[in-house]
């Protein structure tokens, strides 16, 4: 690691890449000589070993937080939402500024910030975007972005491996699920929100911070990643087939118009089963039920354009591409 001595009118960030991400050992030269160009100085650092734990990342970005004279301004994280997940704790701590380079699958915090999915591109972005305050989700105490989920997607993470995910994209997700959907069982889950118990037959539940999940779907049609609520469903269909006319409206967000789709917005609930479950957080499995849900509004700053401007992101490829459009 280089670290130089700070120039006048410059940032410093420090620049984390994941090498296991989907697009972790891209070339990245042009988007770090467009930062350079853009007065944003970088300190780059190897991404903590996997046997090093979340722990060694925290303590990193900790370290140069607090490095005095030669503190960073902010933290470029190269990766997708699992990546993000792992940064987030100790960016929210510290109040250093996020930007996001999209390197992995699915990339679906990016996409609903209105990142760009060109990582040249992204780095132009950083340049002249205004930190904004995005909130984060908690379950268990574990932080989330996107989404977090309690039944087939959770199943669904669990199957989806590394190797799956490079080879085949966000097309993986789609393959994975359809071989897992037939096995599928639905599963009683009690939901404690807004002073109600529900008790529920559900295939999934779903708890969105952000609008996007699993490669470009929705968790409701009005949701942002700042609006200080979380957006709940659960999936109570009797038939495989009943998902499968779902589909397009999971990918617009209007799940909730179904009768056979429990949807409401909170800041807190807590879903109970009567065996533990694994509960999904960005593609990652991290606790079990019970599971409590809460928000904690304002928690990150990310650089991003304003929440006017952000919309579906195009550029980024979804399950509903067609193959051309897949991830490479």
């Amino acid at each position: 690691m280089t670290v130089s001595e700070p120039i006048p009118g410059h940032r410093r960030a420090l620049l984390l890449i994941n090498p296991r991400a989907r697009q972790g050992s891209a070339p990245l030269a042009a988007a770090r000589a467009q930062l350079q160009a853009g007065a944003i100085d970088v300190v780059e650092a190897p991404w903590p070993d996997r046997a090093a734990g979340s722990h060694a990342l925290a303590d990193l970005i900790r370290r140069h937080a607090r490095a005095a004279d030669r503190a960073v301004d902010l933290v470029i994280v190269g990766g997708g939402d699992g990546t993000l997940n792992a940064v987030a704790p100790a960016l929210s701590d510290t109040g250093l500024p996020l930007g996001v380079l999209p390197l992995g699958t699915a990339n679906d915090f990016a996409r609903t910030l209105g990142i760009p999915a060109d990582p040249v591109a992204a780095a132009r972005l950083l340049i002249t975007a205004e930190p904004r305050p995005v909130d984060l989700g908690e379950v268990n105490g574990h932080p989330f972005l996107n989404v977090a989920s309690i039944g087939f997607s959770a199943d669904l993470a669990r199957a989806l491996t590394t190797e799956a995910k490079r080879r085949f994209g966000v097309l993986g997700y789609g393959i994975v699920a359809a071989r897992l959907l037939w096995q599928s069982r639905l599963f009683t889950a009690f939901i404690e929100h807004d002073e109600t118990v529900e008790t529920v037959r559900t295939l999934q539940v779903s708890v969105g911070n952000g609008r996007y999940y699993g490669g470009g779907m929705a968790v409701a049609e009005t949701a942002t990643a700042d609006d200080g609520h979380l957006d709940f469903y659960s999936l109570e269909v009797d038939h495989w087939w009943r998902l499968l006319a779902l589909l397009p409206s999971l990918r617009r967000g209007t799940q909730g118009q179904w009768n056979d789709v429990r949807a409401f917005r909170t800041t807190e609930v807590v879903v109970r089963t009567s065996r533990p479950r694994p509960v999904n957080t960005d593609g990652e499995l991290v606790t079990f039920t019970p599971a409590h849900f809460k928000i904690r509004p304002g928690a990150l700053r990310v650089l991003a354009p304003p929440p006017t401007a952000v919309g579906v992101a195009p550029a980024f490829p979804s399950l509903w591409s067609s193959p051309s459009q897949g991830a490479s």
